[in-house]
């Protein structure tokens, strides 16, 4: 009998979760669904947990091996290099769109909010934006308490550390890299097993939200939920064309293969939940282990896309429900704020939120209008976790296409020679 895949049984989980969640919703007690909510949330909850479990030793083997094996410090820093210069047009592109796209449909005009109680959003901690905080945070103070937290930024910038070093000190450091690389391979095998958890988990996460909220929260917020999803469907379109136009046709081919993780990603709000399933497809779809491990670790720091012109639009649309109006040049300021508040922001589900308190602080707007957010931020988390992954995903084809690489059939550059004699060598069988 032929193996199921394990996309077909995530979708067959998320279809499944919204039939139970809505009868629940119709047929039992507000109460009864609550408690189902909360007693079926276990599975999410340990599906998370799991895949926190492996994300530091992931990270940290993949990003520390990539490293060591690129050679030298030249061609760290120019991949480096283009990563980062990549990372800063993505994120300028996405937060822009955000601005524009809610200017003009203006989706808060007419709310006319007036915050009385902001006791429902007091667990949002908010904290001024300074460069020292960001550095500071940056930084760890110890890797196994960044592990132990899994801030990615920490625990990348360790890894980028103990690269560099052991890339360094050459033939010294092999057998340091063939325990990595091992660690690597065994990491990657224990993420096969944790992800045959995912189809349970997405049933649960969406009976559960359904059952609970029911499918009128969506309605009712139709008009903003709507035209935030238009924003990212663009983000999509605009990502996917460019890197179309620097790959080649062929990066249909990676957003097919990157179909799974991102809707692992949609299903548990959980641009972390789909890092093992993506580094996977990437390097299946042709991209060298080496750009792949450096890249896409990086990017669940500094390219969170969805995320970000989500802040941007969000934000916007409270000043406009508080009936408080942006100048062009305070827009432009919070651009290029939020391109500073949205690095390091974690890849876990609400992380937006508390970059968004911040954000709001910045420009005296009522920190009581997340309330206007927090009861279809659920909904809208999971389109940002899955267009991260997509970005990031992207992002590494583009990297690896700068750096003179070939994925096959339909993609721009030199096919290399070996490959190109394997090709002649079947057409002359024929």
């Amino acid at each position: 009998m032929k193996k199921i895949s394990l996309t077909k049984m995530i979708i067959s989980g998320l279809i499944l979760g919204m039939i139970a969640g809505v009868i629940i919703n119709n047929m039992a007690s507000a109460d009864t669904a609550k408690s189902y909510a909360q007693d079926i949330s276990i599975f999410t909850t340990i599906f998370l947990r799991m895949v926190k479990m492996i994300i530091a030793p992931l990270v940290i083997s993949t990003l520390v091996v990539g490293i060591a094996k690129m050679g030298d410090a030249k061609t760290l820093g120019r991949i480096f290099s283009k990563t980062f210069f990549l990372f800063i047009c993505a994120s300028l592109l996405s937060i822009a769109l955000g601005l524009i796209i809610v200017n003009i449909f203006q989706p808060g005009a007419g709310i006319n909010f007036v915050p009385h109680d902001a006791g429902a959003v007091a667990a949002v901690q908010s904290e001024p934006f300074t460069l020292k905080v960001f550095i500071s945070h940056a930084v760890p103070t110890s890797i196994v308490d960044a592990m132990a937290r899994n801030e990615i930024l920490q625990i990348v910038v360790f890894s980028i550390f103990l690269g560099c070093s052991l890339a360094a000190i050459g033939e010294k450091a092999e057998p340091i890299v063939k325990v990595l690389d091992s660690l690597v391979h065994v990491m990657l095998k224990l993420t096969g097993y944790v992800m045959l958890f995912a189809p349970l988990t997405v049933f649960a996460a969406i009976s559960g939200l359904i059952a609970e909220r029911g499918l009128g929260v969506m309605v009712s917020a139709g008009i903003f939920m709507g035209e935030f999803y238009m924003t990212l469907g663009m983000l999509w379109a605009i990502l996917i064309g460019l890197s179309t136009v620097i790959v080649g046709p062929c990066i249909s081919r990676l957003t097919k293969a990157i179909f799974e993780p991102a809707l692992l990603a949609f299903t548990t709000s959980s641009s972390e939940a789909a890092f093992p399933g993506t580094l996977d497809k990437l390097e299946k779809f042709g991209v060298s282990s080496k750009i792949a491990s450096f890249v896409l670790p990086i990017g669940y720091s500094f390219n969170l896309v969805g995320s970000m012109a989500y802040c941007s639009f969000a934000t916007v649309f409270i000043a406009q429900a508080c009936n408080i109006e942006l100048s062009m040049g305070e827009q432009i300021t919070m651009l290029l704020i939020l391109m500073l508040t949205s690095k390091g922001m974690a890849g876990v589900p609400r992380a937006s939120m508390v970059v968004i308190a911040a954000t709001l602080n910045q420009f005296n707007i009522p920190e009581a209008g997340l309330i206007l957010l927090m009861g279809v931020d659920p909904f809208l988390d999971m389109g940002r976790s899955a267009t991260n992954v997509m970005s990031n995903a992207m992002g590494a084809a583009i990297v690896g296409r700068w750096e003179g690489e070939h994925f096959g059939a339909g993609c721009r550059g030199k096919v290399p020679a070996k490959e190109r004699a394997a090709t002649e060598t079947e057409v002359a069988m024929y």
